[in-house]
């Protein structure tokens, strides 16, 4: 066993009598030929595989060259050209590209996620009606009434006076009076009640 390697791990002792020898591999000067050659017709025609996206038609032709990179008997073939083999290489990667797309669930942009609606937690927001309700209630009948008026049905101070029969100042100090001592009761809701 002349020609036979042998190694040691910690639990045994094997050997082995064949080497392989690495993959052989397409040489430089014969990938940067045939990208000369070949890639512009190559990246023309997987540009309309890929309905004009550029970036996914460079991709495919970058994995075109790898495979040749990785098959360099595909160069010593007894075709004339090569070209064939490339574009065929080249179909089936843009079909295997397309395929997996379809796989996959669609991706969702960052400006789609900036405008969609949040959901509101439903416990937070009952928890924070029950505080205010409350609160409300700790006011006197002439602020929780101004209140009603203006806040919760919407009214505007004019139409809140002519609805309480007071003077306009009057609805607007009954207001601001009545938000500062909700600020006081509700101190975590202070920059709700502005």
């Amino acid at each position: 066993m002349a020609g036979a390697l042998r190694w040691h791990t910690p639990m045994t002792t094997v050997t082995h009598t064949t080497v392989e020898a690495p993959a052989a591999r397409t040489h430089e000067r014969e990938l940067a030929a045939l990208q000369h050659d070949h890639g512009g017709a190559l990246f023309a025609y997987l540009l309309r595989l890929t309905d004009g996206d550029r970036q996914r038609a460079e991709d495919l032709v970058q994995e075109t060259f790898v495979r040749v990179w990785q098959h360099p008997e595909a160069l010593r073939s007894d075709y004339g050209s090569i070209r064939p083999w490339l574009f065929t290489v080249a179909r089936r990667l843009a079909i295997d590209a397309r395929r997996a797309r379809r796989a996959r669930p669609a991706e969702v942009g960052d400006a789609v996620l900036e405008h969609s609606r949040v959901a509101a937690d439903h416990a937070d927001r009952s928890a924070a009606t029950l505080d205010v309700r409350q609160a409300v209630r700790t006011l006197s009948p002439e602020h929780r009434a101004v209140l009603h008026q203006v806040y919760f049905r919407g009214a505007s101070v004019a139409e809140a006076a002519a609805v309480l029969g007071i003077p306009v100042g009057t609805v607007k100090s009954r207001a601001y009076y009545a938000l500062r001592a909700l600020r006081r009761v509700l101190p975590g809701y202070a920059t709700d009640l502005r």
